[in-house]
């Protein structure tokens, strides 16, 4: 009988490598989805040959992401870091000075909304995805960091929200609208009613990041811990294989709002980071310190958050045109 353990795929120990160092899994899914076609890229059929060369071969697929497929700067930068992970985690060969051709990154002016157009958006939209949409504009959230929300990160005591492992991996508050506080009552006595009810069918248990469902064994069927914009259906975790209740789909929020900026016939092109713009703006013009607005989107560098003061004149450039003088 032959009792040698079947030695682990490549990608497969990549996927591990990123578990225990607490990455989501969108972005293992990511990552290994970019490791997999520059694999395929360079016709690897083994670990051995992908050493060979390895600064020269990344530079190769990452000139081709630029140069013939013509992809965004922060796509190749998204390949880039995948590949970059690969080799210092997974195979412990680390390289430099790569001279890959990259994608210009030209500055973008955000697209933002009126207050008017906001708040015309925003009356059309109802149910989850609605107040996940008011909750963009309302605290300037990202969309993965709304859907993400847990129970307790709502404070109403103290009129915050607390955003646990934003972009960067950073922790962060920002405001909690006073007029949101009825309708984040009723969806989280929702979230209560429907938990008690997982609770019963002996499931209710939900995904913990890192090591604390370890270090706190039954914090997993808290009502604090649970997303506070829970999904419809039940599903397996792709990890645990346990049968959980996740979080709503991004895409149920961007259907939404993207039906209702085609109800109210605004033809600026709105995503849900339009609302996040949005917010920075409105509190420029308002007023607020350009500091106080990095420290609640969370911008590790300033220049991030000054792109918004574009708006703070009316007009290019705070010009007026000639037109009107006529």
């Amino acid at each position: 009988m032959n009792t040698t353990l079947k030695k682990p795929s490549f990608l497969d120990e990549m996927r591990s490598q990123l578990r225990r160092e607490g990455y989501a899994y969108s972005t293992e899914n990511t990552y290994c989805d970019w490791v997999r076609r520059f694999v395929k890229f360079h016709g690897f059929l083994d670990r051995e040959s992908m050493l060979i060369d390895s600064t020269a071969r990344v530079e190769q697929f990452l000139t081709n992401l630029a140069v013939e497929q013509n992809v965004a700067p922060s796509t190749q930068n998204q390949a880039l870091n995948a590949l970059v992970y690969c080799y210092c985690k997974v195979l412990q060969v680390p390289f430099s000075d790569l001279k890959a051709s990259r994608s210009r990154k030209e500055p973008r002016i955000p697209v933002v909304l009126t207050k008017e157009e906001v708040g015309e958006v925003l009356s059309v939209m109802d149910g989850a995805a609605g107040l996940i949409a008011k909750l963009l504009y309302a605290s300037g959230l990202r969309i993965t960091e709304a859907v993400r929300l847990r129970v307790q990160d709502i404070d109403f005591g103290f009129k915050q929200i607390t955003v646990r492992d934003g972009k960067g991996k950073k922790d962060r508050v920002t405001p909690l609208a006073n007029n949101l506080v009825p309708l984040i009552e009723n969806q989280l006595k929702m979230v209560k009613t429907l938990h008690l009810q997982d609770l019963e069918k002996g499931l209710g248990s939900v995904y913990l990041p890192y090591a604390l469902a370890k270090k706190y064994p039954n914090a997993d069927k808290e009502l604090g811990w649970q997303y506070a914009f829970p999904s419809r259906n039940l599903a397996v975790d792709p990890r645990s294989g346990i049968m959980r209740r996740h979080h709503i789909d991004q895409s149920v929020v961007n259907k939404a709002i993207k039906r209702a900026v085609k109800q109210c016939s605004i033809y600026k092109k709105v995503s849900a980071h339009t609302f996040r713009h949005s917010f920075a703006t409105h509190l420029l013009q308002t007023g607020t310190d350009i500091r106080t607005i990095q420290a609640l989107l969370g911008h590790a560098d300033l220049r991030t958050t000054m792109i918004y003061t574009h708006v703070l004149k009316q007009g290019g450039q705070g010009v007026v045109s000639p037109f009107d003088n006529l």
